[in-house]
């Protein structure tokens, strides 16, 4: 059964911990329960545990909508919150416009997510690691290996969620299974990363390359995506270290990204698709240039009410398509790229039009709820409209969309790539890898000259302006995707650019805007819920 039906798998990690006595008091067991010794007994428990351990990464809903990219996207300038008017969103507003308080339900719903995945994920290693000893099969053996390198990657993977909205975070590795566990103290910034990458590490050693899994299997994690998140984990890192002032210390961290970024291209494993705009559809799902995605499939039953543990389908889509039913079926209108970032690709530039739709006055039933703040540009890459824009794909259930999210891509992973060869001089090798990916779209490759927010923009051959051709590259090709709230804190720029960006906004979108304050708002405050739950130290000026 391939991962995607496997998505509603949480009642199998709920099931597993609710096994599990947290009343010390209890002298006798629940009749008609059982522990988890009496559950976890052969390997397909163990592949269920593990299955379990994704499921958090495809909620969006609780008591609030938290998709990732009203961080990546709406906190960044690329997006403005849209929706149905000012109104509509309160919490998603003031991430928009910095004004996010400590009781935020998106951050709260977000970071209770992370944990929910952490906490599966130490109870499927706790699992795996005890009944290892007991299976006699090699294939059982090697099939627990892999699920193992699963769950570490996983773990590693909400930690890197958390910490790159929240800062460093306690580091977890048992199963929380009483109250008396709850109270945690923060681990560093640097700690975090350390445990992150050595969870990757561990991950990279026992998963397999992408093509020796059945097609059965697609999705789950592989080597990969594991030396994937090694790339990126350790270019994070770099900056991180860049910014506090430990240049030698960085430079470390970008040989690594960069030899991990080496592995990965040199295993043959993935590829640009030819059609950029294939990424984005149901045919290009777990595709060559697909390194991990968040597995969706589509369900007529409403998830309404329901939310986490329930999901199965994505919001995402019905969330950001227009709200006019010009297409054929209506949406919510959220996400709105920018002006300033359509402003951004190159005159001839394909993927401009495959991620942002502008629609005519006359495709808009309702202008005034259909443009935010002066703003009616639409997000086209998880809205699947045709390729055309002649309609869009028709939702048996507005809950429950089928596309699959792609978390990393191979274009990210040669960008990321080409950044960390820039970083410690290799400029051919960044050069390489950047032009492949303008190739695909038939841009010129580095050095050029284009126009960029309306001005003649020259690319010399050198340091300097290849970092900034890489950034101006990854904006434009995972524009949409997320990740541009993230590149700003991580390069150090967020403060100028967002000061920058609201400059030259409308003057209905600049009345909404609050403070960005250097030193506060590159991180996300921890929610004041889990503060009084946990005891965890608030990030700094909130």
């Amino acid at each position: 059964m391939r991962l995607k039906q496997y998505i509603n798998m949480a009642v199998v990690a709920a099931l597993a911990v609710g096994m599990t006595s947290c009343n010390d008091w209890l002298t006798d067991d629940t009749p008609g329960t059982n522990n988890r010794d009496e559950y976890f007994t052969s390997i397909s428990t163990l592949e269920n545990v593990t299955n379990a351990c994704y499921v958090p990464l495809a909620w969006e809903y609780g008591d609030t909508y938290y998709s990732e990219w009203f961080f990546g996207d709406i906190a960044s300038d690329d997006a403005l919150k849209g929706g149905q008017g000012i109104s509509d969103g309160g919490d998603a507003y003031d991430i928009d416009n910095f004004k996010v308080n400590t009781n935020n339900e998106i951050v709260l719903e977000y970071y209770r997510a992370q944990w929910q995945g952490i906490a599966r994920c130490n109870l499927a290693l706790d699992e795996i690691a005890k009944k290892k000893g007991d299976l006699t099969k090699a294939a059982d053996l090697l099939e627990a290996d892999r699920l193992e390198g699963e769950a570490h990657f996983m773990r590693a993977f909400y930690y890197f969620r958390l910490l790159r909205l929240y800062g460093g975070m306690p580091l977890i590795e048992e199963v929380i299974d009483s109250s008396s566990k709850w109270a945690q103290h923060r681990a560093s910034v640097a700690e975090t990363f350390d445990f992150i990458v050595r969870d990757l590490q561990q991950a990279n050693r026992k998963l397999w390359l992408k093509s020796k899994y059945s097609p059965s299997d697609l999705g789950r994690a592989t080597k990969g995506a594991a030396q994937a998140m090694l790339l990126k984990a350790n270019l994070y890192y770099a900056d991180y270290l860049e910014n506090n002032n430990d240049v030698n210390g960085a430079q470390a961290k970008f040989q690594l990204a960069k030899a991990w970024g080496d592995s990965i291209m040199a295993s043959g494993q993935y590829s640009l698709d030819k059609n950029f705009f294939t990424n984005f559809t149901l045919a290009g799902e777990n595709d060559a240039e697909s390194v991990f995605e968040i597995q969706y499939v589509e369900d007529p039953t409403s998830d309404y009410g329901e939310g986490e543990g329930f999901t199965r389908g994505t919001f995402t889509l019905i969330l950001q398509r227009s709200r006019s039913s010009f297409w054929g079926q209506a949406g919510w209108g959220f996400d709105k790229p920018t002006e300033n970032l359509y402003n951004e690709f190159e005159p001839g530039d394909p993927r401009r039009d495959s991620t942002i739709l502008r629609p005519a006055y006359g495709q808009m039933e309702t202008p005034a709820q259909e443009i935010y703040t002066g703003d009616s540009l639409l997000n086209r890459k998880y809205a699947m409209y045709t390729e055309d824009n002649g309609s869009c794909y028709h939702l048996t259930h507005d809950s429950r969309g089928p596309l699959n999210n792609k978390q990393i891509r191979y274009s990210d992973v040669l960008l990321m790539y080409a950044e960390a060869c820039c970083e410690i001089g290799d400029l051919g090798q960044a050069r390489s890898a950047l032009n492949s990916v303008r190739a695909r779209v038939g841009l010129k490759s580095f050095p050029y000259t284009a126009i960029i927010q309306g001005k003649t923009v020259t690319y010399a051959d050198t340091q300097a302006d290849l970092r900034a051709a890489i950034r101006h590259e990854r904006r434009v090709e995972l524009a949409m995707e997320g990740h541009r709230w993230f590149d700003l804190v991580r390069w150090g720029i967020a403060k100028e650019t967002m000061d920058n960006y609201i400059a030259g906004e409308s003057e209905e979108a600049k009345a909404q805007w609050g403070s960005f304050t250097k030193g506060k708002c590159e991180l996300f405050p921890i929610p004041s819920k889990e503060i009084d739950l946990t005891g965890i130290t608030q990030n700094p000026n909130y």
